[in-house]
């Protein structure tokens, strides 16, 4: 069997499980692939509520010298997280962190550390931003899945997105935002206020 095979096993125990949503995995695999493009130039990936391992498993696969967090607040998800990556061999450089993200976030360990930051069906756009801001490192790069439909609102107006000392960059593919971290973020980020409403102040 090869790792495709495995991992393609992988993400339909994850549905099985209730950790995936329903779509066929291929089309799963392929959409987390869009992930790699905007930081293919980072060897560190967190990717936050990594849920069903999507898209931190199959960046994992895709980038074997890479190293890989899976950071999601569920213990259910985290164990089972904990076990897949042992069977696929890279618990050496995958690792799966049960903790809430604003936790995680306000921890000088982990704190504007990483290199690139992944969001697939976090929060909503605040939160996302707020949390993602709060762990990635200057220099580094935020990449979020975005809805298939148009919103009719901005997601990322440019108020937010400059009060976290981030910057939209223009991608190819609107399936994506793509956010630069050029300066820190405040000190409050994550605000409790934001991450209470939803995102919604």
């Amino acid at each position: 069997m090869t790792e495709t095979d495995e991992l393609v096993e992988v993400l339909e125990e994850a549905q099985r499980l209730g950790f995936l949503g329903r779509r066929p995995v291929p089309d799963v695999i392929e959409h987390a692939s869009g992930f790699l493009a905007p930081c293919a130039d980072r060897g560190q990936f967190l990717d936050l509520g990594s849920g069903g391992g999507v898209p931190g498993l199959v960046v994992a696969q895709a980038r074997p010298d890479a190293r890989v967090v899976l950071l999601d607040r569920s213990g259910r998800r985290t164990d089972w997280l904990v076990r897949v990556v042992h069977r696929l061999g890279w618990h050496d450089r995958v690792t799966v962190l049960s903790a809430r993200a604003e936790d995680v976030a306000r921890e000088p360990a982990w704190r504007e550390t990483q290199a690139a930051v992944l969001a697939r069906g976090f929060g909503a756009p605040p939160v996302t931003a707020e949390c993602a801001a709060a762990l990635v490192a200057v220099g580094g790069v935020v990449v979020v899945s975005e809805p298939p439909d148009e919103p009719r609102e901005p997601r990322w107006p440019p108020s937010m997105v400059d009060y976290l000392g981030l910057a939209r960059r223009a991608w190819r593919d609107p399936a994506f935002a793509v956010l630069d971290k050029i300066a820190p973020c405040p000190d409050v980020v994550p605000r409790r206020s934001v991450l209470r409403s939803g995102g919604s102040t």
